[in-house]
């Protein structure tokens, strides 16, 4: 059953013994008719990039255009409506598919350590609303296709040890994928979205500080009802969880390359009660903040 009552069928991943729970699919560039792809659901993990050309997908009820350049990362459960590729040349576009628990603890192995790296939390956990798109600056698309490659020739390949050359690589794809999280308002400037790159060069400024969305609303002229309509609709995530995300990225990093005590952290990144950046931050996290630190640093 897919969200608003609608039945969809639901994909789940093929489990093969022996064989890494991990697949990349290259689009030829074929064009696809209408209705030749339908309504789904799918319960592992999904991340697409447009090598070139475009197209455009519904997820429940919003509709995403992708072009060049654009990745963009699905969480298991979202009702997703795919649509035909369009654009001038040849669409080309790569997906790749795993499940959660590859990078859950429940699996054995070298992999256990990454799921405390501080930047995989913005594609593992922070996700808002099932889906999120980010973008690849032009100069760095080659070596992001290079890493996509490298993924998809070790599964194809199968050579000794494949099973954990996959995983290694795609650790380092997922990695790649986070660091695109931290320039979110250089590339909204670059899409022409001026009122959304001043949003968020309002919570760089200010996410140090206490701020709310009516300090945002009231510094970029909007309304906060106006302002939370806009930022979901193009973002699909709220004002707050932006301010969110850029403090336990900031967090993240203190925790990660200093001593500073917890207490000190949390007042650097806008939480002047200590108890209540620990709470925040082990909702975000699964762990509270010194543990974390523990974790990362044992690995």
């Amino acid at each position: 059953m897919g969200r608003g009552g609608r039945d969809v069928p639901v994909h789940t991943y093929p489990r093969l013994p022996g064989v890494p729970p991990v697949s990349v699919v290259r689009s030829p560039g074929a064009r696809q008719e209408h209705g030749a792809v339908r309504t789904h659901a799918h319960d592992f993990l999904v991340l697409l990039y447009v090598e070139r050309g475009g197209g455009s997908m519904r997820i429940n009820d919003h509709e995403w255009r992708l072009g060049a350049g654009d990745v963009f990362v699905l969480a298991p459960g979202e009702v997703v409506t795919p649509d035909r590729m369009v654009g001038t040349g040849v669409p080309e576009a790569w997906a790749v598919f795993f499940p959660s628990d590859v990078v859950e603890p429940s699996l054995p192995g070298a992999f256990l350590s990454w799921r405390a790296h501080p930047l995989l939390f913005p594609f593992v956990r922070g996700v808002a609303g099932g889906a999120q798109r980010l973008h690849v600056p032009a100069a760095d698309r080659p070596g992001f296709i290079s890493q996509l490659a490298a993924l998809e020739r070790e599964l194809h390949e199968r050579r000794d040890g494949y099973n954990e050359a996959v995983l290694a690589h795609l650790t380092l794809l997922l990695v790649t994928v986070s660091r695109l999280v931290t320039d979110v308002s250089g590339d909204l400037t670059l899409r022409d979205e001026p009122m959304l790159a001043a949003v968020f060069d309002v919570i760089e400024e200010r996410y140090g500080s206490p701020i709310s969305l009516s300090d945002v609303a009231r510094a970029v002229g909007l309304t906060p009802g106006h302002l939370t309509t806009v930022v979901g609709r193009k973002t699909g995530r709220t004002v707050q969880e932006w301010i969110t995300e850029r403090r336990m990225t900031e967090a993240r990093r203190l925790l990660a390359e200093t001593d500073l005590t917890v207490e000190t952290v949390g007042a650097r990144v806008g939480y002047r009660d200590a108890s209540y950046f620990i709470k925040r931050f082990r909702r975000s996290h699964g762990s509270a903040p010194q543990e974390w630190r523990r974790a990362g640093r044992r690995s």
